[in-house]
């Protein structure tokens, strides 16, 4: 069960993760923070690509990242948009909402994980699995009602189907994860390295074609002198101006060690993603922990109560699925 701890320590980082995506996100723009921290990932990652192309690393080494094929890269080009999409969804959600409405809605990932392979692959949930989901639906609803109590509508509100969008999303990179590692056959340190590569390539037409027009437009109005305040004219132009933290680099480092021992745990041959997604998603603990400690969200009595009624379904299903 080695890759059982290794899925653990995946979800231990996964929760500082959220906790320095929130913290970086407040008051900056969401793409400048998305393109800074995947070129981290992405430089952090490109000394041990070199030392392996140079020999310095010799192929039985944990760090040694070895050539693929065109197949391969295409396959982790895919991924990476795949990843991309989800990010800029949470991103965009986790930015306008606290983020111990966003940890429990994140949890729900492998409910979705499942519904999509029933509906994918035809299959039937078992008793045990129709108790474990009727679950996390009704504590979903009322983590729902929760949010009402803070002025969140879920049904109306844009930025609780983004983060639902790219939980989505990232339940089918779940599947896609499970894919490239145990069929195709891909070396883990590749996949970090390449698809964090094409992850910072594919950010930055976004970010010149999301974000880049309105700072221009910012910069123009500002020039002319309309009399505005910087804040008046970058709210009726829609323009958020990039702020740097310190703690947009370790987003990048912080994912790429959570994704290193997630990818250990896939390569296990006894592994089951079934099993190492919902454990991942018991990221949401620390990051709820971490959202009442360090942001002193409100009413987290009652959220953290449904989110325990979501994890317990969740646990249901697992127990189903064995």
């Amino acid at each position: 069960m080695f890759w059982f701890v290794l899925a653990l320590i995946s979800a231990f980082c996964l929760g500082f993760y959220d906790v320095l995506r929130k913290y970086s996100l407040r008051s900056n723009a969401v793409l400048p923070v998305l393109l800074v921290s995947t070129l981290t990932s992405s430089v952090l990652l490109l000394p041990l690509c070199l030392a392996s192309s140079f020999g310095v690393v010799s192929p039985d080494c944990w760090a040694y990242i070895p050539p693929i094929s065109l197949h391969q890269h295409m396959l982790l080009v895919a991924k990476a948009a795949i990843v991309l999409g989800s990010w800029v969804f949470v991103y965009y959600g986790m930015k306008h909402l606290p983020l111990s409405i966003v940890a429990p809605i994140r949890a729900t990932a492998p409910v979705w994980t499942l519904i999509g392979a029933l509906i994918i692959f035809t299959e039937r949930p078992n008793a045990v699995q129709w108790v474990g989901l009727t679950v996390v639906f009704v504590f979903f609803f009322l983590f729902s009602v929760a949010g009402k109590r803070e002025g969140i509508n879920f049904k109306a509100n844009k930025w609780v189907w983004c983060v639902v969008a790219g939980t989505l999303v990232g339940a089918a990179s779940a599947l896609f994860d499970k894919h490239i590692i145990s069929n195709e056959h891909i070396n883990r340190m590749s996949v970090l390295f390449y698809y964090s590569c094409y992850q910072f390539v594919m950010t930055i037409p976004l970010a010149l074609v999301m974000w880049n027009p309105a700072r221009l437009r910012f910069k123009a109005e500002r020039k002319a002198g309309s009399g505005e305040t910087d804040e008046q004219i970058a709210e009726r132009v829609g323009y958020e101006p990039f702020r740097w933290k310190w703690s947009i680099p370790m987003i990048g480092i912080v994912i790429v060690a959570a994704d290193f021992f997630y990818y250990g745990a896939l390569d296990h041959p006894d592994s089951m993603i079934s099993l190492i997604s919902p454990i991942r998603r018991s990221n949401a603990i620390v990051s709820f922990t971490l959202a009442a400690l360090i942001f002193h969200e409100r009413n987290m009595l009652r959220k953290g109560l449904c989110l325990l009624g979501i994890l317990c379904g969740i646990a249901i299903i697992i127990f189903g699925s064995l």
